[in-house]
């Protein structure tokens, strides 16, 4: 050895001294280090799962939020198309009751006005029979069987002649229906006759209905189905007119 220049106390002095700090090195900083290291590792490792837990939990998060908007979603769609459906079925309701009103508004006007027109029609009839009788009165210069005058005006506006209607006395009709028309409203007792007369033609059955017509001037239209018995005083003046022609 100290052929080679090494001095043997000496190597053994540095290897111990080498033992003793390996020895201590070991014991007291590699030791603590690698643990520590390995503690860093663990919560490394650690946080890493903890990552992907939290990734996974929120990607899950995520997936049910987007679920539960578009069930949302959906469920305010149905909502407000059952709330503009309810609107509009209100809407429409709305409209038809109004209409309804309206209607019915414009019925019953039309009735007072109707009602007002008969009224007028027959305080008519009553001023323009006295009318007449005056005037006939004038005419000849004496007075006249007021009783008879009012009879005869009464069978002018009525057509009606000890209870049987001129118009029809001699025609043959049938029918399940029929409109009488008249110049000026008939009074309760003439409508009676009226009718009376015209069931014993068309049969008890048949329904009879009343309408006023200033125009035809006096007597009477009868129309049983499409066959009109015409015994106005304007269409004796047209039927006048036509045979001078």
């Amino acid at each position: 050895m100290e052929a080679l220049g090494i001095n043997l106390g000496f190597l053994l002095v540095h290897i111990l001294n080498f033992a003793i700090v390996y020895v201590v090195l070991r014991a007291w900083v590699f030791g603590p280090v690698t643990k520590m290291l390995e503690e860093r590792r663990n919560k490394i490792a650690q946080g890493l799962e903890d990552a992907r837990v939290a990734a996974d939990a929120r990607a899950s998060a995520e997936k049910e939020a987007e679920k539960i908007i578009g069930e949302a979603q959906l469920k305010a769609n149905e909502i407000i198309r059952e709330t503009t459906t309810r609107a509009e079925s209100i809407q429409k309701d709305m409209v038809a009751e109004a209409k309804v009103g309206i209607e019915k508004q414009r019925e019953n006007a039309l009735a007072e006005v109707e009602e007002e027109r008969m009224r007028l029609l027959s305080e008519m009839r009553g001023d323009v029979s006295a009318i007449a009788i005056a005037a006939a009165q004038k005419l000849i210069g004496e007075a006249l069987d007021e009783k008879r005058q009012r009879s005869l005006l009464a069978e002018f506006f009525s057509g009606v002649k000890d209870g049987r209607v001129l118009v029809i006395d001699d025609q043959s009709i049938t029918g399940s229906s029929a409109e009488v028309t008249s110049a000026l409203p008939l009074t309760e007792e003439e409508q009676s006759l009226v009718k009376k007369d015209v069931l014993q033609k068309i049969g008890d059955a048949a329904s009879i209905s009343f309408r006023v017509d200033p125009s035809i001037l006096g007597g009477l239209i009868v129309k049983v189905g499409d066959r009109v018995v015409d015994g106005s005083v304007a269409g004796q003046l047209t039927n006048l007119q036509r045979s001078l022609q």
